[in-house]
């Protein structure tokens, strides 16, 4: 009896695939300090993106419609003053302007969320988090996700 080949599946994996589609989403972002972006996924289908930037109808950050950006402010500070819109807050935002529902679906994220992305993650009823770098993830986002039940895993990339 001839011996089968053994069938390799080279495709990358669901977090891969998703995580390498953020990547490109990032692109699109309109920041000039950082690209970041966000995808949701329910049943291995995505149902809403987003990436950094200015609101709808504001002048992009990179043509200096934040003030904040445009200026020479060390990373992490006067965020208050900042008016771009974090990558999580747009594809939240999108879901709902769109009427889609994100109750048990998966954000993957090109970085860490910060504990205001994690508020607005919780309440809109998602499920689980997989981020790719580190950014300013604090033990209180980590424990409001713990204590809401919001599953949170760093990727890993296969290049890594």
């Amino acid at each position: 009896m001839p011996r089968q080949k053994k069938i390799v599946d080279v495709r990358p994996d669901w977090d891969e695939y998703f995580m390498r589609i953020a990547d490109v989403v990032a692109m699109r972002s309109n920041c000039s300090r950082r690209k970041v972006a966000a995808v949701v996924v329910s049943d291995h289908r995505i149902i809403s993106t987003g990436y950094n930037g200015t609101p709808r109808n504001v002048k992009n950050c990179f043509e200096g419609g934040c003030p904040r950006c445009a200026g020479k402010v060390p990373s992490g500070s006067s965020l208050e003053e900042c008016i771009c819109v974090h990558a999580e807050q747009n594809a939240i935002c999108q879901a709902a302007y769109y009427g889609i529902r994100l109750a048990g679906s998966t954000i993957y994220v090109t970085i860490s969320p910060c504990l205001t992305c994690a508020k607005l993650i919780v309440n809109a009823g998602i499920r689980e988090v997989v981020y790719g770098g580190e950014y300013a993830f604090t033990k209180q986002t980590l424990k409001l996700f713990k204590e809401a039940g919001v599953v949170c895993r760093r990727y890993v990339s296969p290049d890594e």
